[in-house]
């Protein structure tokens, strides 16, 4: 299935053209060297000399050279722009608003291109009129701006249909004016299919905070603590889904950045178990200085 992931990882289309000032430049001196030499044939009595000082940056013709290559160097990247700006992969802004216009697709207020460009993917992939996973999903995201993610899932051969959203907040959690409004989406009688039962509720059910003594090597800035905690931060982030446990090796080894000596975990101990159908937020992290070793 196609991500937006899975785009930036697509090869360059073929439309852009690999740009080379250097090849430019070689290629608009050969040619002017040609001109000179026909002018030179095609008027032998006017004395004109050979041109043998090209390697001369002072020469004119070599400046107006770099300059003129210069020129359609940038002619050139702005084709290739604007070449690609027509591709879902690379449109931003109003031409992303453009492209998405035609599968019906409009930016909410405040979304940012990443998340818009999602959410004309999942529409795209969830056209049929059944209720497919990424239609289930394309509502969940168009119902508020807040929504971060939502995953449908069923479980066993249970025929309801479970929605949990992730909300764009620091911890996950969706509250609930935010459930109630993808609710209202899905229950749509111009969304939902006749036969199914949806459940809406918040993916984060659980917030835990981590405590850790951390020691530092002799050269390294104290500031170094608040790299380390969005550094993890960040990484759960990308991590994050139903049923991901919190494991002690997993946020211990975030924070072993370079400049670090050692990370003892004080809080939770152990691992983080998270169920099937729930996913563990990060809350508060807390670093306690001890010192510096080697």
């Amino acid at each position: 299935m196609i991500t937006d992931s899975v785009l930036s990882q697509l090869p360059p289309p073929q439309v852009v053209e690999q740009l080379d000032y250097e090849v430019l430049f070689a290629r608009q001196t050969a040619k002017f060297k040609a001109l000179w030499s026909e002018v030179r044939a095609a008027n032998p009595d006017a004395g004109l000399p050979d041109y043998d000082v090209a390697m001369l940056e002072t020469d004119p013709p070599v400046i107006v050279n770099e300059a003129e290559s210069y020129r359609e160097l940038l002619m050139r990247q702005r084709v290739n722009e604007a070449a690609v700006a027509r591709l879902l992969a690379f449109a931003t802004g109003g031409n992303l608003d453009h492209l998405a216009a035609f599968y019906d697709v409009v930016r909410m207020a405040g979304e940012k291109d990443d998340r818009f460009k999602r959410r004309v993917i999942l529409a795209i992939q969830g056209r049929s009129p059944g209720g497919t996973e990424a239609r289930y999903r394309y509502i969940a995201l168009s119902a508020d701006v807040r929504v971060h993610d939502a995953i449908i899932y069923t479980v066993g051969r249970s025929p309801v249909i479970n929605v949990a959203i992730f909300s764009d907040a620091a911890d996950g959690v969706a509250d609930a004016t935010l459930i109630a409004a993808v609710n209202a989406a899905l229950q749509a009688g111009d969304k939902r299919m006749v036969n199914d039962t949806i459940i809406v509720r918040t993916a984060v059910r659980r917030v835990v905070n981590l405590v850790a003594n951390v020691w530092l090597l002799p050269d390294t800035s104290i500031g170094l603590l608040a790299t380390m905690e969005t550094t993890l931060r960040d990484a759960w982030a990308n991590t994050q889904s139903l049923g991901r446990d919190l494991t002690e090796r997993w946020w211990t080894a975030r924070l072993m950045l370079e400049g670090v000596h050692k990370v003892e975990p004080v809080m939770p101990v152990g691992d983080t178990i998270a169920p099937p159908d729930e996913a563990l937020a990060i809350g508060t992290v807390t670093l306690n200085f001890m010192g510096r070793a080697f």
